[in-house]
């Protein structure tokens, strides 16, 4: 395995020890330092359908369809309804209880420039959302644009703390290698994220237990860690539960409960 507190030292120099428990060691003098902050791991006693972004991004999706899985979401009480944001205004007057709305952002390409990222999610911001979802600039990050890369999240991540909004930055992990893998997570996490994110849903590939155990690892306890992709059954959900996920994407609900 890459040694990730070498990677860290490269990219950010040999700082100060972090407080935060991340794997990198050094301090990343992140945006937001979550240090105090609580543990952003899965609490059993709240069961997995709190930890389960119900989903439906397909470029077919109709109110009808958006409005099934919102009631699918208040029936399991989840942890949000994630929708692409035609539909943000529709899920806010429908959700109950304690589910929040989400969005995505850069989706699903992680194509688009800094300016534009920062226009959407400020539009999806002044639209009320509660959580944003948003693909790293996957070109910059392969071409080892690390700048780039994170001026993108970190545009994003001051007007997501601004709103007191979740952030949660997609990885797209089918694309990268190990190595890049954690220079990802490392970045999003100097940045100001909340969270780190296995997949789009539309790649390669989705979630795997592997790459979920390495985010954990990078990242350490204070940051969430979300698989998505291919999440269908219950005995795959606990997987990503036990390799370190604290929340869960997933179209279908009941099949994971």
């Amino acid at each position: 395995m890459s040694n990730i507190a070498d990677i860290a030292i490269k990219l950010f120099g040999n700082n100060n020890t972090c407080m935060c428990g991340g794997a990198h060691y050094i301090c990343l003098n992140c945006e937001v330092c979550r240090a105090i902050d609580k543990d952003q791991v899965y609490n059993p006693e709240h069961g997995v359908a709190s930890i389960i972004d119900a989903t439906i991004l397909k470029a077919t999706a109709t109110d009808a369809d958006v409005t099934t899985l919102c009631n699918m979401a208040n029936e399991h009480q989840t942890a949000s309804v994630c929708i692409n944001s035609h539909f943000i205004p529709l899920i806010k007057s429908i959700l109950t209880g304690a589910v929040k709305s989400c969005t995505v952002i850069n989706f699903p390409l992680g194509a688009s420039s800094k300016e534009v990222i920062q226009a959407e999610t400020q539009a999806v911001l002044d639209a009320g959302v509660d959580e944003v979802d948003m693909v790293q600039n996957i070109g910059a990050l392969l071409a080892g644009d690390y700048d780039t890369s994170f001026e993108s999240i970190n545009g994003a991540a001051k007007l997501c703390i601004a709103k007191e909004a979740l952030l949660k930055v997609i990885i797209e992990t089918c694309y990268l290698n190990e190595e890049q893998l954690i220079i990802s997570c490392l970045i999003a996490k100097k940045a100001g994220a909340n969270f780190v994110k296995t997949s789009t849903g539309f790649g390669t590939a989705g979630a795997t237990p592997e790459n979920i155990a390495l985010m954990r690892k990078v990242v350490g306890p204070k940051l969430g860690v979300k698989a998505s992709g291919g999440i269908r059954t219950r005995a795959q959900a606990l997987a990503m539960i036990t390799s370190g996920a604290s929340r869960i994407g997933a179209s279908s609900v009941a099949p994971l409960l």
